[in-house]
């Protein structure tokens, strides 16, 4: 089995622009392919995780990824899959969230010589003055068939500004610029993105006449990868400093029954026979499967080592051993004391357990909510400094816990 046939067998191809042409080109190792990244924020999530996962399989398979960071086209922001317009953010901030995103990119893709290379877009399209981008490339683009592409039709009621309609051009000069000066012969990317890939692929084929080496290829990287990525209180970050090991691990040991084997095929780098093999198990094993599958993916992230930690944690604390020396730790500030106390309330906000005082309050009031093991009932009940002084063991739910020191 190629390279390419794994993909597919892993269910992560949604469409192609040249099947045959891309299947020889992948499985001989000769995609030079980019995908790209939007600083967002300061720091990718498991939305990013499928990406970060497709570059390692193609790059060990012999192909070189380009990995791009969008520090230019973070300017504007993607309107895909969006019912509003993003914040804009500064240029500082894009530059920070890009330097994030790249330390974190290497801990899955070797860089150096004929190996991966990462790109910013930031050093082209910010150079590029309005009037010279439209005559090289705004004749290429009908705007009749911009209006029917997915990732605008879907925002044309709410409103679309003209700043974000300009996203697919930029995206499909990108595309054109990696060509041109790096080589690159494939983009891959989510499946709300084709439109824009499209843009890129013809771009290249009407300027150059260039069939041969402007091929499109997306995945079903951003229905799935969306999916995974959202929880109660949002994004499941790949930064231990913003989602702890332990709170990852959790994440995929929670994930429900009917996706677990299709998120190891997905994402873990799990043999298919072996994956095979699983899905044959009997019902009454889900719980090893999915303590395999957050193992392998904490393991890919955070290492062995804090998967193995998390791993005891879970078993200690499920089990009702209570061991809590890994488990995620909020320390609590003098300033948020007051006369020596801080309210059930005002921790769940500060441990980010709670979105806001009144989502605190909603989950209190639904039982949802203990301390050291014994459910609050009061909303207006407080922890005192002495109990934060040896250790307070919040838990939300069944499976959500926090400790709590000063």
């Amino acid at each position: 089995m190629g390279i390419y046939e794994e993909l597919q067998a892993r269910g992560l191809i949604a469409q192609v622009t040249d099947e045959e042409e891309i299947r020889e080109l992948i499985n001989k190792g000769g995609a030079r392919f980019y995908i790209g990244f939007d600083p967002t924020a300061d720091s990718l999530h498991v939305g990013h995780f499928m990406a970060l996962c497709l570059m390692k399989r193609l790059q060990l398979a012999g192909n070189k990824p380009i990995v791009l960071l969008g520090g230019g086209t973070g300017m504007i922001g993607d309107p895909s899959g969006r019912t509003d317009m993003r914040a804009m953010m500064t240029p500082e901030t894009i530059e920070h969230n890009c330097d994030c995103f790249l330390e974190q990119i290497g801990r899955f893709i070797e860089f150096g010589p004929d190996k991966a290379i990462v790109v910013n877009n930031a050093d082209w399209l910010l150079d590029l003055r309005y009037v010279d981008m439209l005559r090289e490339v705004g004749t290429y683009f009908s705007v009749n068939n911009m209006l029917r592409a997915e990732c605008y039709k879907q925002r044309m009621e709410r409103g679309l500004s003209f700043f974000e309609f300009n996203y697919m051009i930029m995206q499909s000069y990108d595309f054109y610029y990696l060509h041109q000066n790096y080589g690159c012969n494939m983009q891959f990317g989510g499946d709300d993105q084709w439109s824009n890939m499209l843009g890129g692929t013809d771009l290249i084929r009407k300027k150059t006449g260039d069939d041969a080496y402007a091929m499109t290829i997306t995945l079903l990287l951003n229905s799935e990868g969306k999916k995974m990525g959202k929880t109660a209180k949002g994004a499941v970050w790949l930064d231990p400093k913003k989602t702890s090991p332990f709170e990852f691990y959790q994440y995929w040991r929670n994930v429900d029954d009917a996706d677990v084997i299709k998120c190891m095929k997905m994402l873990t780098f799990i043999p298919l026979d072996e994956i095979t093999a699983m899905e044959a198990w009997d019902d009454s094993r889900i719980n090893e499967k999915k303590e395999i599958l957050a193992f392998s993916l904490t393991s890919l992230v955070h290492g062995e080592e804090e998967a193995r930690k998390a791993q005891d944690t879970a078993h200690a604390l499920f089990g009702g051993a209570g061991d809590d020396e890994n488990m995620p730790t909020t320390v609590v500030g003098e300033a948020d004391l007051v006369d020596g106390s801080i309210g059930i309330i005002e921790m769940l906000v500060l441990s980010g357990l709670a979105k806001s005082k009144g989502d605190a309050r909603k989950l209190i009031a639904g039982g949802g909510v203990s301390v050291d093991g014994v459910k609050v009932d009061d909303i207006m009940q407080r922890v005192g400094r002495e109990q934060l002084a040896s250790a307070v063991i919040l838990r939300k739910g069944k499976k959500v816990y926090r400790k709590f020191t000063l």
